[in-house]
């Protein structure tokens, strides 16, 4: 089937967008999401269309994860993988509503609260966590873990691209439009790394949180990152003061009717002052001579 050969999207509703099988045809005919049960979130501005794309294409063919609810996939997994890093892969894990429905106190669990699963922990008007994995034992909380789930946002529209796919089976189109989304890296400066550097501050200062917080994002995204804050000491183990990364990328091609996996690339641990301080003094930030110079320029002066 036809790919554009420029910019592209990669999944749509889960699925490679040529893909014209009953299994994916199924979730734009009814605007599901694979990954959590509910309709997709990925509308346009007006919540008219649905268009389900979960990541794109960009020219160099890196893959970029756009929706936070594709790093759900095949049940929470990611989720579950850090509350095993945690707490131990003996130790159940369990959703907020398996959770109710045990009706039992003995033991240890550790119990999701987030997305879908009772709701996100909210810090006055301002600040939600996205995730607390919460270590229960004999019914009293023990132990937590914050953790954040990150994709990536796009500028431009990827509009053309989507609904030359949508119309594939009407069309049989041989040539697929360019997609015209760009990539919203600026996000990483203005909004995620402070963010992630006040979350983690305040886990660092609870008095029951012992394994601190935990960030799940696709590995793409995170060597962005890298090129903010520099290198950093790695940690061996958890702790309330340490930022634990977890990256992710999709997996190998599938046939028609799949759903490509997902597969974890790498963890990272480093303290969570070394990464705020490589935020504040990175080795890519702007010289003061540089900022002279584009002052000068922005007034004309040479």
């Amino acid at each position: 089937m036809p790919r554009s050969p420029g910019k592209d999207i990669a999944e749509i509703f889960g699925h490679a967008p040529d893909d014209l099988t009953e299994a994916s045809r199924a979730m734009w005919a009814v605007n599901a999401c694979p990954f959590v049960t509910g309709p997709c979130t990925k509308t346009n501005h007006d919540k008219s269309l649905v268009y389900g794309v979960c990541s794109v294409r960009n020219l160099n063919d890196d893959e970029i994860i756009i929706c936070p609810n594709r790093l759900y996939a095949d049940n929470y997994e990611s989720i579950r993988a850090v509350s095993h890093a945690a707490f131990g892969a003996g130790v159940n894990f369990c959703t907020y509503s398996e959770f109710v429905a045990r009706k039992r106190t003995q033991g240890s669990v550790v119990v999701a609260l987030g997305t879908k699963s009772g709701a996100e922990v909210k810090l006055g008007k301002q600040l939600s966590m996205d995730w607390v994995l919460a270590l229960l034992k004999d019914g009293e909380l023990a132990d937590y873990v914050g953790l954040e789930i990150q994709s990536m946002d796009i500028t431009g529209n990827y509009r053309d691209n989507w609904q030359a796919y949508k119309d594939l089976p009407k069309t049989k189109a041989k040539r697929i439009p360019a997609s015209e989304h760009g990539i919203n890296w600026a996000n990483v400066h203005k909004r995620l790394i402070p963010q992630l550097i006040r979350k983690g501050s305040i886990y660092a200062n609870s008095s029951i949180c012992t394994k601190g917080l935990h960030f799940v994002l696709p590995e793409i995204v995170y060597q962005r990152f890298e090129n903010v804050v520099g290198e950093m000491t790695a940690c061996n183990a958890s702790g309330k003061n340490v930022l634990t990364v977890h990256t992710y990328a999709l997996g190998k091609n599938v046939s028609y009717g799949e759903i490509r996996p997902l597969k974890q690339v790498r963890t990272e641990r480093f303290l969570l002052s070394e990464f705020a301080d490589g935020f504040v003094r990175g080795p890519n930030l702007p010289t003061g001579k540089e900022l002279d110079n584009a002052i000068r320029k922005g007034l004309g002066i040479s």
